[in-house]
């Protein structure tokens, strides 16, 4: 068993990111969904991160960590900026974020990134770098960044600070329904999960906390089965925003993850896809693959959750049409 201290992901630590937030981050409905309920013999709960203003749960870890360094150090330490590189929710976030708690920020991309995504974050306040082919040349800009302008790396997930954030969601979850029995999270770099996990196992140990990757490109799940952060060959993915490494040198999910998860499950394309159309059908919420990712994992697995108060994170709302296009001709709705 991994040192709990090891992460430094603590029920007061998400306590405090609570307050840090508060009145920058909308604290997001727990509804409970009549089909989903009666499909499945159970109480099942949409958590909806969707709501957010940049459309996902991102912002509450950007936000803390940014109040976080100016609470410890003062505004004028981040006088030259925040940095991160992200072509979707995290971005978003950072760039939001900054622009409310008044410090510069730059958001490296590459020249792939297409240009609405471009003109979004900058919509936000934020300068835009675009540098080289892939997401690794805009992390090198970021480095040098930091290196030669002291400018401050947000990262997307392995710090205390962000996961503590994202526990947030785990803090309202219990308050709306203190008798969950399960959670059901996307796995990824680990900060969502581990920090929603964190805050339940502190407060309803017996909560079960239900991870769910890709099928294929699932970084987190191969180095938990490894025993150790391996590399993964990223796949193309309905759910895009659950692809990408943890980091050889991943210093805090890797563990926070291990210590909270109970249990795993991995879906495929098709199974994504059902569950996205299933949710603008019958929810009327057109989201991202990943926050679609518990549904698909019920369907698909035959989780039994009969009589089970279940909640789901719908954790964004970041698809372009085409992507729910091909969402629907690999569901067969097209």
């Amino acid at each position: 068993m991994p040192d709990p201290g090891h992460h430094s992901v603590t029920l007061e630590s998400i306590y405090q990111a609570r307050a840090r937030i508060a009145g920058q981050v909308v604290r997001t409905p727990l509804l409970r969904s009549a089909e989903l309920s009666r499909r499945f013999d159970a109480e099942i709960f949409l958590k909806l991160e969707n709501n957010q203003p940049t459309g996902a749960f991102k912002l509450r870890g950007a936000t803390n960590m940014i109040a976080a360094l100016i609470e410890k150090n003062g505004r004028d330490s981040l006088a030259r900026g925040v940095v991160t590189a992200s072509t979707g929710n995290h971005g978003r976030a950072v760039a939001f974020a900054a622009a409310r708690l008044g410090v510069p920020a730059v958001i490296c991309l590459s020249e792939r990134v297409p240009d609405n995504k471009v003109r979004a974050i900058e919509a936000l306040g934020a300068e835009v770098r675009r540098i080289g082919q892939s997401q690794d040349d805009a992390f090198e800009e970021v480095a040098r960044l930091v290196e030669e302008q002291g400018m401050t790396l947000i990262p997307p997930f392995d710090n205390p600070l962000i996961a503590s954030g994202q526990g947030t969601i785990g803090l309202e979850l219990l308050e709306d329904q203190p008798h969950l029995d399960r959670v059901i999270v996307g796995l990824s770099g680990g900060g969502l999960l581990g920090g929603i996990g964190a805050a339940l196992k502190a407060i309803r140990p017996d909560t079960w906390v239900t991870g769910v990757s890709l099928s294929q490109g699932a970084a987190m799940w191969e180095s938990l089965e490894a025993g150790r952060p391996v590399e993964v060959e990223e796949s193309v993915s309905l759910a895009d925003s659950l692809n990408g490494g943890i980091g050889l040198n991943n210093r805090y999910t890797f563990d926070l993850v291990s210590e909270v998860m109970d249990n795993h499950y991995q879906v495929s394309e098709p199974a994504i896809a059902r569950a996205m159309i299933d949710m603008l059908e019958h929810e009327k919420m057109l989201v991202e693959g990943a926050a679609a990712i518990g549904l698909a994992a019920i369907e698909e697995h035959g989780m039994n959750v009969q009589g089970q108060k279940v909640a789901l994170i719908v954790s964004g709302n970041g698809v372009s049409l085409e992507t729910f296009d091909r969402a629907r001709t690999l569901a067969g709705t097209a």
